[in-house]
């Protein structure tokens, strides 16, 4: 009997990390080099859930759970027409990405590692989004690190976005066995 895990048909691309760590940035850079969709999760979070963080109110789990349940969704279906794509979620918790993954095999995590002080950086400078610099502390407070045991890579966020994409499409390759685009 074979135990080498299979490749899956389909790669969906979660890239994850705190409040400015360049998700957006890197996702839409992926999907141009990729050629794929790509889906911004924070633009699936309920209406109350931005309310609450416009408002500088940390989510609690039960706020994100309906949240990270619509992109399991979004992944299943992806699955289930064969094609690949990539999604942002701050994929703070464990348990988050264990439900993103849950009959999901091609769940791929891109984790942005970014360093606080960078962080605040790009936060200060950052306009037009709901989510408030006084929130990054408890983010970085709930973060888990991505476990040897998930599917993907961590990735330094701070150089060029290039250098990001293009250390995260390597990892990707090499653990899909798939070429480099």
């Amino acid at each position: 009997m074979d135990s080498t895990p299979s490749i899956p048909a389909t790669t969906s691309i979660v890239v994850m990390g705190v409040s400015g760590s360049g998700k957006s940035t890197v996702a839409n850079e992926l999907a141009r080099r990729l050629q794929w969709e790509f889906i911004e999760g924070d633009d699936l979070h309920p209406p109350e859930n931005v309310e609450k963080m416009r408002s500088g109110t940390p989510l609690e789990d039960e706020d994100r759970w309906p949240w990270l349940r619509r992109m399991a969704e979004l992944i299943g279906e992806h699955e289930a027409a064969g094609t690949s794509f990539i999604l942002t979620c701050s994929a703070l918790k464990r348990s988050y990405r264990d439900l993103l993954c849950d009959g999901h095999p091609s769940v791929w995590f891109a984790h942005a590692d970014t360093s606080e002080e960078v962080l605040t950086e790009r936060l200060a400078k950052r306009q037009g989004h709901y989510m408030p610099p006084s929130l990054l502390r408890s983010q970085l407070d709930t973060l888990e690190p991505l476990g040897d045991d998930e599917p993907g890579a961590v990735v330094a966020g701070e150089g060029s976005v290039e250098e990001t994409v293009g250390q995260m499409l390597s990892e990707l390759c090499a653990e899909r066995q798939i070429p480099l685009p």
